[in-house]
Formats: C-alpha cells, structure tokens, sequence
C-alpha cells in the first residue's frame, strides 16, 4: 500500500473565506490518495518499519511505522519531488 499526501487545503490561507464559509469548506479532497495494488522493488518486501526509501520520479517514503507489516508493506509519502510544471502552470495562471 502507498499513500500519496498532498496539500491539506486548497488554498495557501484557509482562513481566507467568505462569510458563509468556514476553513473547513477550504480542505482539499484530495490531499490522501491511497493505492492498494502497487508494485514495489523485491528488496522492499523486508522494509523495516520507519525505513526511508526514495522511489524513482516520485518522492521520499517512509515505511509506516504502525500499519507496515512485512507480509504487507505500507509506505507514506513524505516528500514529494518538484514539479517544475506545476509551478509554471500557476505562475501563468496568476499573469
């Protein structure tokens, strides 16, 4: 199992809302995508609880420390890689 963590909320403020909105109304939906079937490296399957991996062109994991079991590992990520296009698109949406 992988889980993928994005932003919490949708905007860089979530106390920037209208009146009848509240922080909650700012959560992103997305912020946890959890992939159930993913396909790892053979060396992973021993990954000891707490272990630090970086997955190639996608960030920096590291093996859950209360779910990860060795019949079933679970990595979390905690630091994603930059995203060059991402940063352009906003920067030519904010023109």
């Amino acid at each position: 199992e992988i889980r993928l963590y994005d932003h919490l909320f949708e905007k860089s403020n979530p106390l920037d809302t209208d009146e009848d909105e509240t922080f909650i109304s700012g959560l992103n939906p997305k912020s946890l995508e959890i992939l159930k079937s993913a396909q790892l490296e053979p060396n992973l399957a021993g990954a000891e609880p707490g272990g630090r991996y970086q997955f190639e062109r996608q960030g920096y994991f590291c093996a859950d420390l209360v779910d990860s079991t060795e019949d079933m590992p679970v990595f979390n990520r905690t630091v994603s890689l930059r995203d060059t296009w991402a940063r352009i698109q906003k920067s030519e949406k904010n023109k």
